[in-house]
């Protein structure tokens, strides 16, 4: 008796393992082995940098913020205390687009935080 080595499942196993290889180069799209070690390691760097992708952007974010606000005079923590009191509950991501996009706007928002401040 031998054993049955050609199931469907094992086939759509390798099947989806084949097209997530899709794109890689020698033996690492044609060999089995490697390409399952391949993949599995691809599969866990793209579950780790979704996560590191949000960090990376929040720090861009105050990046952008903190320059638009020391060129109106502001520290970055002292302009986000300013919104808070002022009651402005902007996020950091359109707060770094208006920075960029709309410096009008964002000299009205950094006004209202230094007042906020004052008193």
């Amino acid at each position: 008796m031998s054993r049955v080595t050609c199931t469907p499942a094992r086939l759509a196993r390798k099947r989806r393992l084949m097209k997530a290889a899709k794109g890689f180069v020698g033996r690492r799209r044609t060999q089995y082995k490697v390409m399952k070690e391949t993949v599995h390691r691809a599969w866990n760097y793209a579950y780790a940098h979704r996560r590191l992708r949000k960090r990376d952007f929040r720090r861009l974010w105050i990046l952008r913020i903190s320059a638009a606000a020391q060129a109106r005079g502001l520290l970055y923590s002292r302009f986000m205390n300013g919104l808070k009191k002022a009651g402005i509950e902007l996020n950091r991501k359109s707060l770094s687009e208006l920075a960029i996009h709309d410096a009008k706007a964002f000299d009205q928002v950094a006004e209202a935080a230094r007042a906020a401040l004052a008193a």
